[in-house]
């Protein structure tokens, strides 16, 4: 098989193209074996397939979080609502407990999903592949839920480097 040509741009060029892609938010939950609830932020979430139904993210190999999500059974994709900034930032950058006072409930495999989430999926974490400087998890989705009034809620949104709700739902 041929080999990708060097790239012809640097970090930041890259980093402004990818930025051009607006993509939802959600925060992705696990529980350690020993029970500590675990919870990152992340914008790579996309479908895969509906027959099996299938999802995928990615995580960077340097995470904290990478051993308990790599060898977990099952982990909930919660994708975020616009007036969840808060949550964002919170499961992004906060040290030490991410869920004290955040409500949740726990899925049928005791994994937390969050209050007034935009969506949710329970994954059984189905494969993982490593690229480049991140993990690909590919989920097998085993339950899934939608908010009640989900027409009138707008997604959280991540485009060119900030946060954003988008102008219309119409």
């Amino acid at each position: 098989m041929r080999r990708a040509a060097a790239p012809d741009f640097d970090d930041a060029s890259f980093r402004r193209a990818l930025g051009q892609f607006a993509t939802g938010v959600t925060v992705i939950t696990t529980r350690a074996d020993h029970g500590q609830l675990i919870g990152i932020t992340a914008s790579s979430f996309n479908s895969v397939s509906l027959a099996p139904p299938l999802i995928l993210w990615s995580l960077s190999n340097a995470a904290g979080s990478m051993p308990v999500f790599r060898d977990n059974s099952h982990y909930v994709v919660n994708v975020l609502a616009s007036s969840q900034l808060d949550l964002c930032r919170r499961f992004a950058t906060l040290k030490g407990d991410r869920f004290a006072g955040v409500p949740y409930t726990l899925s049928a495999a005791g994994v937390p999903v969050l209050d007034g989430v935009l969506a949710w999926f329970e994954c059984h974490n189905r494969s993982r592949y490593v690229e480049g400087d991140h993990v690909i998890f590919v989920g097998e989705v085993e339950r899934c839920g939608v908010h009640p009034h989900a027409e009138k809620v707008a997604p959280l949104i991540f485009h060119r480097g900030g946060f954003h709700e988008p102008q219309s739902l119409d």
